[in-house]
C-alpha cells in the first residue's frame, strides 16, 4: 500500500507555490514592508490586520492569535484537511506528480476521501450540464431564457438540469466507479425505504463552488407543480459543504471584491447571475440560509476590512415584508463590519434578476449605485411603525430610532443622523440627542456603538494594555512591568506605553548617534517581550529578538561561525535562547544559506520536535514580521547593524566576566593578570571593529 509522500515531492510542490496567491484567495493582502504582506487573519476575528505573509520564505504568522506555518499548514487549518490532502490538492494545482514511500503511512482511503467527493461533484456537474440540452429540459431552458440568460451565461455559471427519473444520477456516478458509501456521503442522493435515490429530480441545478472554484454542492429550483418539495433545495451538510460558510458566486467575485473593496449581497442564484452579467462583479448570495456571522467573517476577510472603514457591504433585498425583515437582520450583523454597510431595495420590489430581465443591465447597476446607508434604512423602518400625527407616536418613534443612532460606530456621523430623526419627527435636536445618549449601553466593555469605555481592555493590538496602570501600584515591579512589555503567549510580543530606553543607545551611551541611533529606533519598532524573567534589560531583548529575526529572514547577512558559536547566555530571555538552540540543532546559519526558503520551517520543526510549541510560534513570528526598512539597501544596513549589536553584547558580557576574574586575581599573580589584560585588549579591538558596523 502507498505510504508517505516523498519529501522531495513535497519540497517541489512548495517551491512551485506562491503563498500569497493561495492566501489571497481567502484574504485581501496589502504591502506591509519589504517582502511582507498583511491582511485580516482568517483564523480569528479581528478588525486590524495582524496576519503577515512573507512569500520569499513561504511562511505566514498572525501576531494576534499566534497561528503560523507554510502553505500546507494554511490549507490544513482553513479547509480542515490532512497534511497529505493539502499536499495532494496543491500538487494538482501546480502540476506535480506525487510519489509515495512504500510502507507505513496514512491510509490512502482516508487521505483521498475528500478528493473523491470533489471528483464526484465535478462528474455530477458535467452530467447536469449535459442534461440541460436534452428534450426533457425544455421547461428549464424557457425559464432561464425568460430571465435573459443565454447559453454563454449558463455555461459561465455551470447551470444544469436534473432529470425527473428516480436514480439517473445515481446510476451515472456508479458507472464512473464511485461506491455506494461515497455517493451517500456526497449529499447527491437521499435514502428511503426503497434504498437510495437522486436527491435532485426535475430541477434547474446551480453548482455551488468554494472560493477556489471547486464544486462542493448544488442549489436546485423546482419547475413542476407536482414537485412536492421546497421551491429551492440545496445540498445538505457534508464534509465538503457547510452552508453557513459558503457564499454562492464567491469564486467569480473574489478578485473584483478585493479590487473594488465592495461586496454586494443578493438573495438568490439568478440574482448573482444577473448582477455579474450586468457588470456588478462583486455579487454573492447565501445558500439556503440567512446571512450570518460566519458569512460576515468571510466577507470581512475578502474586503481586508480595516479601521479605515474604506470598504462597502451592500445588501440587496426584495421590497416585500420578507425582504425588509432580511434587511433588518443584516443590520443586526452590521457591527461585524468595519466597512460601511448599505442596503439597496428596488422601489417596485423587484430583485436584480427581474430588474435586469425587464429593464436591462443599467438598471441593476443603478440599483447598487443608489444604495442607502443601512442605518438610514433601519431608522426609516423603526419610525414607520408609529403614527407621527400624534405626540405619543412621535415620542415612540424617537425612542425606537435612538438605539439605531446610538449603535453607529463613527461618532462624527451620529449628529447627522440625530438631525435626520429630528427632521422626520418634527422634534428638537436636544430631545433626540438625549434619547440617543440614554440608549447607549450602560454595561462595561464594547457596546453596539463600537466605542470602548475608558476602563475596559481593548481587543486590538494597539491597546491590549489598557488598564495596566493598576499593575504599577505594587511594592516592586519586574523589568517587564517597568517597561510595559510582556509576552502574549501567542508568538507575538506586546508592549504598553513606551518607557525611556536605558542602557546601550541611551544618551549616556557612546553609540547614541549615526547608525546605532537608527538601530535603536528600529529595535523599538520591533516590539519586545519578557515573560517570567525579572529585571531584564528591554533594550537587550529587543536587540536579541531583532538579531534572531534577521538570522531567520536574511541569513546571508550573518556570520555563520560567530552566530552559531554564540554562548546562549547572550540571550537574556529564555524563549529567545531556545530559538537560538533550535537554530543550532537545525544546522545553523549554513543550513539557512543552503536553503533560505526552507530555513524557518526547519527551525519550527526542530522546536516542535522538542515539544516546545511556544517557541515554534515565536519562530513563526520572527520569520514573517517585517524588517524595519523601506528597501533592500535598508534591509542590509539594518540586518548587519543589529547582528553587530548582538555580537557586541556578547563581547561586553565576556569582558565583564574577564574584569570580574581580574578583580579576583591575586595582585602578585602577574602571569594570570597579564593574560587576562591581554584578552581584554584583544576583545576591545574586536569590539572596535564591530562598532564600525553599528
Amino acid at each position: 500500500m502507498a505510504g508517505l509522500i516523498k519529501r522531495e515531492d513535497i519540497d517541489e510542490v512548495r517551491s512551485r507555490t506562491r503563498l500569497d496567491d493561495v492566501v489571497g484567495e481567502f484574504v485581501s493582502l496589502r504591502t506591509a514592508g519589504v517582502g511582507s504582506l498583511k491582511g485580516l487573519c482568517p483564523f480569528h476575528d479581528e478588525r486590524t490586520p495582524s496576519f503577515h505573509v512573507r512569500t520569499q520564505v513561504g511562511m505566514y504568522h498572525c501576531f494576534g492569535c499566534g497561528e503560523s506555518g507554510d502553505v500546507f499548514t494554511f490549507l490544513q487549518k482553513l479547509d480542515g484537511v490532512t497534511f497529505a490532502e493539502a499536499v495532494e490538492r496543491q500538487a494538482e494545482r501546480v502540476g506535480v506528480q506525487l510519489r509515495y514511500e512504500e510502507g507505513e503511512g496514512p491510509p490512502r482511503e482516508e487521505v483521498g476521501r475528500r478528493q473523491r467527493l470533489i471528483e464526484m461533484h465535478q462528474v455530477a456537474e458535467e452530467y447536469y450540464r449535459l442534461q440541460l440540452g436534452e428534450a426533457e429540459a425544455q421547461t428549464a431552458r424557457e425559464y432561464l431564457a425568460a430571465r435573459g440568460f443565454d447559453a454563454e451565461s449558463l455555461d459561465r455559471f455551470g447551470v444544469g438540469y436534473s432529470p425527473r427519473g428516480w436514480d439517473n444520477l445515481l446510476r451515472f456516478v456508479r458507472g464512473r466507479g464511485f461506491t455506494t458509501e461515497e455517493i451517500t456521503a456526497s449529499g447527491l442522493v437521499s435514502e428511503g425505504r426503497r434504498g437510495i435515490y437522486d436527491r435532485f429530480r426535475g430541477r434547474i441545478m446551480w453548482p455551488i463552488r468554494d472560493v477556489t472554484g471547486r464544486t462542493i454542492g448544488f442549489g436546485a429550483r423546482k419547475l413542476y407543480d407536482d414537485d412536492q418539495g421546497p421551491k429551492y433545495l440545496n445540498t445538505p451538510e457534508t464534509p465538503l459543504y457547510r452552508k453557513a460558510h459558503v457564499l454562492y458566486g464567491l469564486d467569480l467575485a473574489k478578485r473584483e471584491i478585493a479590487r473594488t473593496k465592495r461586496v454586494v449581497v443578493v438573495e438568490g442564484y439568478t440574482d448573482v447571475m444577473a448582477a455579474h452579467l450586468a457588470g456588478v462583479g462583486q455579487a454573492v448570495a447565501t445558500c439556503g440560509t440567512a446571512f450570518g456571522e460566519d458569512h460576515a467573517k468571510v466577507v470581512s476577510r475578502l474586503l481586508g476590512d480595516e479601521a479605515s472603514g474604506s470598504g462597502e457591504v451592500v445588501f440587496t433585498f426584495d421590497g416585500d415584508e420578507a425582504g425588509q425583515r432580511a434587511a433588518l437582520k443584516a443590520f443586526e450583523l452590521e457591527q461585524r463590519f468595519v466597512a460601511q454597510t448599505f442596503v439597496a431595495v428596488e422601489a417596485g420590489g423587484r430583485d436584480p434578476s427581474d430588474l435586469r430581465a425587464e429593464e436591462g443591465d443599467a438598471a441593476v447597476r443603478d440599483l447598487v449605485d443608489g444604495r442607502r446607508p443601512l442605518f438610514e434604512f433601519a431608522i426609516a423602518q423603526a419610525i414607520s411603525r408609529f403614527d407621527l400625527s400624534t405626540v405619543e407616536g412621535r415620542v415612540g418613534a424617537m425612542r425606537a430610532a435612538a438605539p439605531v443612532v446610538a449603535s453607529i460606530r463613527d461618532a462624527a456621523m451620529r449628529p447627522g443622523y440625530e438631525r435626520l430623526v429630528a427632521g422626520r419627527l418634527g422634534v428638537g435636536m436636544e430631545e433626540v440627542a438625549e434619547a440617543v445618549r440614554r440608549a447607549k449601553p450602560a454595561s462595561g466593555g464594547r457596546g453596539r456603538t463600537g466605542e470602548r469605555r475608558p476602563d475596559s481592555p481593548s481587543s486590538g493590538r494597539g491597546g491590549r494594555q489598557a488598564g495596566r496602570g493598576a499593575q504599577q501600584s505594587g511594592p516592586r515591579q519586574s523589568g517587564a512591568q517597568q517597561s510595559g512589555i510582556q509576552h502574549s503567549g501567542r508568538g507575538g510580543w506586546e508592549r504598553s506605553a513606551p518607557a525611556p530606553a536605558q542602557g546601550v543607545g541611551s544618551p549616556s551611551s557612546p553609540y547614541e548617534s549615526g547608525t546605532a541611533g537608527r538601530i535603536e529606533e528600529y529595535a523599538e519598532q520591533l516590539g519586545s517581550a519578557a515573560s517570567a524573567v525579572p529585571d531584564f534589560d528591554p533594550v537587550a531583548v529587543r536587540i536579541e529578538r531583532g538579531a534572531l529575526q534577521v538570522a531567520l529572514q536574511q541569513p546571508q547577512f550573518v556570520n555563520a561561525t560567530l552566530f552559531d558559536g554564540l554562548n546562549g547566555e547572550v540571550f537574556t530571555h529564555p524563549d529567545l535562547r531556545n530559538v537560538h538552540v533550535c537554530m543550532q540543532q537545525s544546522g545553523g546559519i549554513r543550513a539557512g544559506l543552503t536553503d533560505p526558503a526552507g530555513w524557518p520551517e526547519r527551525v519550527m520543526e526542530t522546536a516542535s520536535g522538542r515539544g516546545d510549541e511556544r517557541v515554534r510560534s515565536l519562530v513563526g513570528a520572527l520569520a514573517v514580521e517585517p524588517l524595519p526598512a523601506e528597501d533592500a539597501a535598508g534591509v542590509e544596513r539594518y540586518s548587519r547593524g543589529i547582528i553587530a549589536r548582538l555580537f557586541d553584547s556578547d563581547m561586553a558580557r565576556i569582558a565583564s566576566e574577564l574584569h570580574s576574574r581580574l578583580q579576583r586575581t591575586d595582585p602578585t599573580d602577574l602571569e594570570t593578570s597579564s593574560a587576562l589584560l591581554n584578552q581584554l585588549q584583544i576583545l576591545e579591538q574586536q569590539r572596535a571593529r564591530i562598532r564600525q558596523l553599528m
